[in-house]
């Protein structure tokens, strides 16, 4: 049983913490943990536009040695939301001694080398409180947010997809190789043939669970947006019905359903301030390429195009690549109908502020775009930093951008065009 209160102290250092940017959040999430829990390492796992973000901070090896897959497993295995758990994990080191905690709006917190269990009950609290703050800050985030994580889920499939094809190959030709006739050792042919085979299943294996990675069932995102809103709407004088999404449809790529919750609870949320709506409907819907959402009011029917509410959710929904059309009736309410494409666009960004752009700077935009700094770029393209460098400047040349932002920015306006 934990026994750590918070006290004045902790408390304001969990406002300070409010305050901070997002990317410093593991850092004092870490700090304001240790005088009550003394840790390593830290690792979260939160909601984001692209589906799931990993921030870390602490020892170097707990860290490495931690895949992302073994998070998403973690975060599947939890015997339900709103809860804390001490485990083992097993390191190149040895067996590592663990926490981790689960917020009700699924987002993950991973201890290493936690300290007393007098503090759990508090690590699960404040992580309940600093998981939802930055799910807020992911949907109270500009379209061009939700438009980058879209664009950017198309990058990371595609590389996906290359990087499979590219190791089967690979594995397929020392396989190949191996079974020559030319060889006389038949051992060590035959137990290489069988290792080679074991990796090609591991990895297509590995694939596999790396694509779900950032899907979700439709049920459970469903589920997640009614969790979301049942706090909001317990002291409204409205009515919010549910109709459920099929139990059998295709799972939803994260920043699809991330953004979707986000343009749903922003639009009750509207709704609840105006006077004359006193009944709301949401339904989802599947149909195997796209999220079909419908929100119905029983209000006066009077949003127009230049209502504040259809701005907020026609900039969500087209940042999302989707479509919105809205049935207003006076005196019977509006219906909005949204569509959201499941797969996202492809990753290759074709404009005509390209047009002047040389191959190996499309393929450095590209990277740029999905987030890689100057040396993940130089490791992936194979070539110097400074290199990279000088092509980003001849970039920004080319597009008459001030800041990689802008050139990025740019570059997707274009093609949307």
């Amino acid at each position: 049983m934990s026994t750590v209160q918070p006290n004045d102290s902790f408390l304001r250092g969990l406002v300070d913490l409010m305050s901070m940017p997002t990317r410093d959040i593991p850092r004092g999430l870490s700090a304001l943990l240790t005088p009550h829990l003394a840790h390593s390492a830290l690792i979260i796992l939160t909601a984001d536009g692209a589906g799931g973000h990993r921030q870390e901070v602490g020892d170097p090896a707990f860290l490495a040695g931690v895949t992302a897959l073994e998070l998403d497993q973690m975060r599947r295995d939890a015997p339900n939301v709103e809860s804390v758990k001490r485990t083992t994990l097993q390191m190149r080191d040895g067996l590592r001694p663990a926490l981790h905690a689960h917020a009700r709006n699924g987002a993950l917190l991973l201890i290493a080398d936690p300290g007393s269990s007098d503090a759990d009950d508090l690590v699960l609290a404040t992580w309940n409180i600093v998981a939802l703050y930055v799910q807020k800050r992911a949907d109270e985030g500009s379209p061009h947010y939700l438009q980058h994580a879209r664009a950017a889920a198309g990058v990371r499939m595609e590389a996906l997809t290359e990087l499979s094809d590219e190791y089967s190959t690979t594995l397929e030709s020392v396989l190949s190789a191996l079974r020559s006739t030319l060889l006389d050792d038949a051992s060590a042919r035959n137990r290489a043939i069988a290792l080679a085979s074991g990796g090609l299943v591991h990895l297509r294996t590995a694939t596999d669970k790396a694509r779900t990675f950032t899907e979700e069932p439709v049920t459970t995102a469903f589920a997640r947006l009614q969790d979301d809103l049942r706090p909001i709407t317990r002291y409204l004088d409205i009515d919010v019905q549910f109709v459920e999404p099929p139990a059998d449809g295709r799972p939803l790529p994260g920043e699809v359903a991330h953004g979707a919750r986000a343009v749903v609870r922003g639009t009750i949320l509207a709704l609840t301030d105006l006077p004359d709506v006193s009944k709301v409907r949401v339904q989802w819907d599947c149909d195997g390429t796209n999220l079909l959402v419908n929100v119905r009011d029983d209000g006066p029917g009077d949003h127009s195009e230049t209502s504040t509410l259809l701005r907020f959710v026609r900039e969500r929904v087209r940042a999302l690549d989707g479509h919105l059309a809205v049935d207003a009736t006076p005196g019977w309410g509006t219906e909005m109908a949204i569509v959201v494409p499941l797969d996202p666009p492809s990753s290759g960004i074709v404009s005509s502020a390209m047009a002047n752009l040389r191959p190996r700077e499309i393929q450095v935009i590209d990277l740029l775009a999905a987030g890689h700094r100057n040396r993940s770029i130089a490791e992936r393209l194979g070539i110097s930093e400074n290199t990279v460098k000088f092509h980003v400047s001849r970039i920004l040349r080319k597009l008459g951008a001030s800041s990689r932002s802008e050139a990025i920015s740019m570059l997707y306006a274009d093609r949307r065009a």
